[in-house]
């Protein structure tokens, strides 16, 4: 299968570029794109920069780059509820965009688009720190518990909060391509009264240990 994988910052891409053997590089334009093999798929790894734009931008890149038949994002995420902790993966079963309004739209609707986009889930064993769930995306990094309750508000089901894979997931749903979304819970607002440290130190805590169940999951495709 070819597999396009889109993260968000740098420190994502060195925890993700490992697992490619018959590694190589591929410039279009200002993005690189690392191509190489994880199991049995091509696969081509770019990193698009924070934010939805960012995302919505590298996403349309990506597909019209390589014509991948599957788009994979993964990185970390903020926890928004009891129901996960820091090191725990979040695999979306649907993402919404948690901070989109328009006049008589339902919140997080787009005109013209679904409210939830749906998003492939992998066959993976049942095993402890694994949820699934639903994601919500922003434009804004997530740094307090009240934050977290408008967008439970809205959303009481949200397991996870990031900037970018309702972005990937909306512009996967426009082109036809399925779609896939792992995080690792890095932070977590709802309970922490300081996540900005909490996240800076989970990056100091071995988080390769959560991303090896990237390398399971793509080598079961």
């Amino acid at each position: 299968m070819k597999i396009g994988i889109i993260v968000a910052m740098q420190k994502e891409l060195a925890l993700i570029l490992p697992l490619l053997s018959d590694a190589s590089t591929v410039s279009r334009g200002a993005i690189t794109y690392h191509c190489g093999r994880i199991g049995r798929n091509e696969v081509a790894v770019m990193q698009c920069g924070i934010g939805k734009v960012n995302a919505a931008v590298g996403t349309v890149s990506l597909i019209d780059a390589f014509g991948p038949e599957l788009v994979i994002n993964t990185g970390v995420a903020a926890g928004a509820g009891n129901e996960v902790t820091v090191m725990d993966i979040v695999i979306a079963d649907r993402l919404v965009h948690h901070d989109f309004w328009c006049i008589g739209e339902e919140w997080g609707r787009v005109p013209g688009s679904p409210r939830f986009f749906t998003a492939q889930l992998p066959e993976l064993k049942e095993t402890s720190g694994i949820k699934r769930g639903l994601v919500a995306s922003g434009e804004l990094f997530i740094s307090s518990k009240d934050e977290i309750d408008t967008i439970r508000g809205h959303f009481p089901e949200v397991m996870a909060v990031d900037m970018e894979s309702a972005a990937i997931a909306h512009v996967c749903t426009m082109r036809g391509v399925p779609f896939m979304c792992m995080r690792v819970i890095s932070d977590t607002p709802w309970c922490s009264h300081d996540n900005s440290q909490q996240y800076e130190d989970f990056w100091e805590a071995a988080p390769q240990k959560s991303f090896a169940i990237v390398r399971e999951i793509l080598s079961s495709l």
